[in-house]
C-alpha cells in the first residue's frame, strides 16, 4: 500500500520589523496591510497597500515568523 503525502500550505503573509527613516523608531507591521501604515512616533507613512503585498518605504530589519 502506498502512503499519501500530506502537504501543509505555508502562509504568505508575515509580520515585519521596520525602522522609520525620519525618527529611527522601530515597529512591527503586517506584510499585507489593507490601509497605509504610519509611524507611531512621528506619523510618517511606512507602507502603502498595493493590492496584496505592501509597498514598504521604511528599512526592513527582520521578518518575523
Amino acid at each position: 500500500m502506498r502512503k499519501l503525502r500530506v502537504l501543509i500550505p505555508e502562509q504568505k503573509s508575515r509580520f515585519i520589523r521596520v525602522k522609520c527613516p525620519n525618527c529611527g523608531n522601530e515597529q512591527v507591521i503586517f506584510s499585507h496591510p489593507t490601509f497605509p501604515v504610519r509611524c507611531l512616533a512621528c506619523g510618517t507613512q511606512l507602507a502603502y497597500p498595493n493590492g496584496g503585498k505592501a509597498k514598504i518605504i521604511a528599512e526592513v530589519l527582520k521578518e518575523l515568523g
